[in-house]
């Protein structure tokens, strides 16, 4: 079904409806374990449809006689085989789905009875795994196990099927025992997803559900190990202040490849305004990736295959085992774990990343800042959100390492955010923007010896009780500043919002990177009256306020006295 509604509202109803059900489905599973759960079905169900409705276009190509793939008075049989042409497929960008993993037979078969064989839609009966035994060669017919079996029997088919899946989706639902009810009303919901719509592509809508659900599963789980999922109002603010038209983009912590994701949009927003091809221009941009948790680490490789997004992500942790040793890259994007404690400093206290000190166990935030300036190419950029702590501490040795990062004039510009942009956590949070280079070149000015300090901390909206966002026009304002002060095209210091200082400057403020210290306190529209004329006025405001609370304090009392409570 061709959905037709405005995309906006289209996106609400969704949002509302889906994750609704798919909690009341939760039970007591853990948040964490779940999100993989639902995400995988909608992953499935949205490769199952891109095939499907592949194998629609190329029936109507085999009947059309303009068609190259036209096949003449061809009978229905063969029809059938060409429809289960592999390339036909691939060429397309349409992952293979075998036929035991098509969502019409997985829904056919959802509620067989236990022991009733598998047979697939033409015709066969697969093999059981594990049956064939040299007593045995031919095996045992596959019967049916349970809607969690055959779900991990599809996931796996598809893995086999397409390499760039290897390893990825989740083969877990027979291990978690949801229940056949559970899942079976699962699927249901899942298969209730419309992929098509008038306005939108498909790999669209699936990447909104996606987006979606990870922050409100994000807000269930709550922290974990300092660990955060980012908000895309800052995703955003990263990407547009650093620009990721072409180049090496790196994530250390990449998480479910939200930053990926992101840059790319931004690829596609700013076609238009830039005057080029938005799919050209992609190729442009490498990507690379590391992630320490396995479950999430196959999200974000789900959330680069939906989106066609070649990239290089390694799975173990960045700081103990750097996967990209040697490397350097024009623009690193990160939301590291905030203030990741006993990370494993002393096995790594001699490694080559720490140029400014060695960090403390204690806190990693240092090791984020140095791993990350280690990683830039000598003309690179990059954007770091990490707690508010970082710009002032000065226990184990975090001031001194702050220092010689100012000194090495890396520091570009520090911004500091609103609280509550987090759907998980209160901690109040900055962006760092590191620079290899501050020579004039590419259209932005000198900007050697400077740092701008941007505090945004009264921008933004309450999207609900407890989450802040940014507007389009918060976005834009702080954007906007950055830009024009690296060009030096109409930037001026605004106080209470924004302020160039130099290192002097910020060596006064014994290198600590607050901005609130240096853009100062918003100034205020004066009233226009003089002292001489406001004095008198306020004075006698002021009288007339004790009167009156004079006057309503023999009220209440009286009042007391005719209650019975008089002394």
């Amino acid at each position: 079904m061709l959905v037709d509604s405005n995309p906006d509202q289209f996106f609400r109803d969704l949002d509302r409806r889906l994750w609704n059900t798919a909690d009341q489905l939760r039970s007591n599973l853990d948040a964490a374990v779940y999100k993989h759960v639902v995400l995988g079905l909608i992953f499935l169900k949205y490769v199952s449809d891109a095939f499907e409705e592949r194998q629609q276009e190329l029936k109507a190509a085999f009947r059309n006689p303009e068609n190259d793939y036209f096949l003449g008075d061809a009978d229905l049989e063969l029809i059938k085989t060409e429809l289960e042409g592999r390339d036909y497929y691939t060429e397309k960008n349409v992952f293979w789905v075998p036929q035991r993993a098509r969502w019409s037979f997985l829904v056919e078969k959802a509620k067989l009875p236990p022991g009733e064989p598998i047979v697939l839609p033409d015709g066969t009966v697969p093999i059981e795994p594990g049956s064939v035994t040299p007593k045995n060669p031919d095996g045992e017919p596959e019967k049916f196990k349970g809607l969690d079996v055959l779900l991990d029997r599809a996931m796996q088919a598809v893995e086999d099927d397409n390499p760039r899946l290897r390893n990825v989706l989740n083969k877990d639902y027979a291990r978690l025992q949801l229940g056949a009810d559970k899942l079976g009303r699962l699927l249901d919901l899942v298969a209730s997803i419309p992929f098509r719509h008038a306005t939108l592509r498909s790999k669209d809508i699936l990447g909104h559900v996606y987006e979606y659900f990870l922050g409100e599963f994000a807000s269930l789980e709550g922290k974990k190990g300092g660990q955060y999922y980012t908000p895309q109002a800052i995703v955003g603010l990263i990407v547009e202040m650093l620009e990721p038209f072409q180049g090496r983009v790196y994530d250390p912590c990449c998480g479910s490849g939200g930053f990926f994701v992101q840059s790319e949009r931004f690829i596609e927003q700013h076609a238009g305004q830039k005057h080029y091809n938005a799919e050209e221009q992609k190729r442009k941009v490498a990507v690379y990736g590391q992630e320490s948790n396995p479950t999430t680490w196959r999200l974000a490789q789900m959330n680069l295959v939906i989106r066609n997004i070649e990239a290089r992500v390694a799975l173990g942790d960045t700081l103990l085992n750097d996967a990209f040793t040697g490397e350097r890259f024009d623009f690193v994007m990160a939301n590291p774990p905030f203030n990741l404690k006993d990370w494993g400093a002393p096995a790594v206290a001699d490694d080559r990343r720490w140029e400014y000190a060695t960090p403390p166990n204690a806190n990693a935030n240092f090791a984020w800042l140095q791993h990350i300036a280690h990683h830039l190419a000598p003309t690179g950029r990059a954007g770091v959100l990490l707690s508010n702590g970082s710009m002032s501490s000065n226990t184990n040795g975090e001031g001194d390492i702050r220092r010689q990062l100012v000194e090495a004039d890396l520091i570009e510009c520090m911004v500091a955010l609103p609280g509550q942009l987090f759907t998980n956590t209160q901690i109040p949070a900055c962006v760092w923007v590191l620079t290899r280079s501050k020579k004039a070149r590419e259209g932005r000015r000198d900007r050697q010896r400077e740092t701008l300090f941007i505090d945004a901390r009264n921008l933004g909206f309450m999207r609900d009780r407890v989450r802040r966002d940014f507007a389009a026009a918060d976005l834009a304002r702080v954007v906007g500043t950055y830009h024009r002060w690296q060009r030096g095209d109409g930037y001026a210091d605004e106080p209470g919002f924004c302020r160039s200082a130099s290192l002097g400057d910020i060596a006064a403020h014994d290198y600590v990177l607050t901005p609130g210290r240096y853009v100062g306190a918003e100034e205020k529209e004066r009233t226009g009256d003089a002292y001489e004329v406001a004095m008198p006025r306020l004075v006698t405001q002021l009288r007339g306020q004790f009167a009156e609370s004079a006057r309503l304090q023999e009220v209440i009392l009286e009042n007391f006295e005719k209650m019975g409570y008089g002394e």
